[in-house]
C-alpha cells in the first residue's frame, strides 16, 4: 500500500482528556500548525479523575458525578489552544467510563473501559484509522506508561486496531484496509526527567518534588528513546491546553502538577519510541516523527 497520501496525517489514541496535552501537546501543537491532519482520539471521559477546582467538586464521581462532561468541555479548550480541530471520543460519548487507577472499585464497573471487550472497542478504531490512513499513529507502551488500566487498554486497543484495519478481508463494512507506516509510544527518558526535576528545584514552586527521576514509575532509560519532537515554539500553545484542563493539571509557570501535587516540566520538547515501521534520521533521536514517509 502506498503511504504518500498519509505522510503528514498524525493519529494520537490517548486514554483520558489531559493525557493528550501533557505527552503529546506541543507535538500536536506544531503539526497542525506545519498543515498536517491531526486527529485525537480519547477512549474515555475521565469520569474518575480528581478534581482540583474546589468550586467544582460537586462533579466529582463520589458526589454528581458530572466531571466527564465537564472535562469533555475541557478538552475542546484544549484542543483550540493547540489548534486541533479533529478530536473524538471513541465510540462517542459516554461509551467507556473512565476505570480509575489500578486497584480501585471503579475498575469493577461493567461499563468501564478497563473491562471493555477488546474487539469491539478496537473495531470502534478501525474505521478511524481507515478514514484518516495515518502516516503515524501514538499511543502508550504496554505499560501504559505507568500501569492506570486505561492507559493499559488504551495501548491493547490501539495496537489491535492497527493490525485489523491492515488486513483486506477484516470487516470491508469498516472501510478500506490501511496499514499504518509507523507507530510511536509516549516515553519520559530520565535525563530529561530529571533535568526539569532540577530546575523546578531551584524555581521553589509550591509542587511537591522528587529526590530522582528514578523514583518515578514512567521514567524510561535514554537510549530506550527514539524520537525527540521539538515544539519550542509551541510551548505557550501547551500550557495554556494544560491551563483549559483546569480540573486536573494546577499550572506554576513552566511547571504542572496532578492531583498528587508532584510537580514536573512542562517538556517544549517530547519524546517516543518507535514500535513500528522504519526510523528516520537520528541525531541522537529522530526529529520528525514524519520521516522516512515520502
Amino acid at each position: 500500500m502506498s503511504t504518500q497520501a498519509s505522510a503528514r496525517r498524525l493519529l494520537l489514541v490517548h486514554a483520558h482528556p489531559d493525557d493528550e496535552t501533557i505527552t503529546t501537546g506541543a507535538t500536536m501543537a506544531r503539526y497542525a500548525a506545519e498543515g498536517a491532519q491531526v486527529t485525537l482520539v480519547t477512549c474515555t471521559s475521565g469520569e474518575e479523575g480528581e478534581v482540583l477546582v474546589d468550586e467544582l467538586a460537586h462533579l466529582a464521581a463520589d458526589a454528581e458525578d458530572r466531571l466527564g462532561e465537564h472535562r469533555r468541555g475541557e478538552l475542546a479548550a484544549a484542543m483550540a489552544a493547540l489548534g486541533v480541530t479533529d478530536h473524538r471520543l471513541l465510540g462517542g460519548p459516554g461509551a467507556f467510563r473512565d476505570s480509575g487507577m489500578m486497584g480501585t472499585a471503579a475498575n469493577n464497573r461493567p461499563e468501564c473501559f478497563w473491562r471493555a471487550d477488546l474487539r469491539e472497542a478496537a473495531d470502534l478504531l478501525v474505521p478511524v484509522i481507515r478514514e484518516q490512513r495515518p502516516g503515524v499513529l501514538v499511543t502508550y507502551d504496554d505499560n501504559g506508561g505507568y500501569g492506570h488500566p486505561d492507559h493499559i487498554q488504551a495501548h491493547r486497543v490501539a495496537t489491535y486496531a492497527t493490525a485489523l484495519a491492515a488486513v483486506p478481508s477484516y470487516r470491508p463494512d469498516l472501510g478500506d484496509p490501511w496499514d499504518v507506516p509507523k507507530v510511536y509510544w509516549t516515553a519520559m527518558p530520565r535525563s530529561v526527567v530529571q533535568s526539569g526535576i532540577e530546575k523546578m528545584a531551584a524555581a521553589g514552586t509550591d509542587f511537591l518534588g522528587v529526590a530522582s527521576a528514578d523514583d518515578l514509575p514512567f521514567v524510561v532509560p535514554d537510549d530506550a528513546v527514539d524520537a525527540a519532537v521539538d515544539g519550542s515554539a509551541f510551548v505557550e500553545a501547551k500550557l495554556e491546553a494544560m491551563r483549559a484542563h483546569a480540573t486536573q493539571i494546577a499550572v506554576d509557570g513552566r511547571f504542572y502538577a496532578l492531583s498528587n501535587r508532584i510537580g514536573m516540566e512542562a517538556w517544549a520538547t517530547e519524546f517516543y519510541r518507535l514500535a513500528k515501521g522504519r526510523p528516520g534520521p537520528a541525531d541522537p533521536w529522530e526529529g520528525d516523527l514524519f520521516a522516512g514517509l515520502g
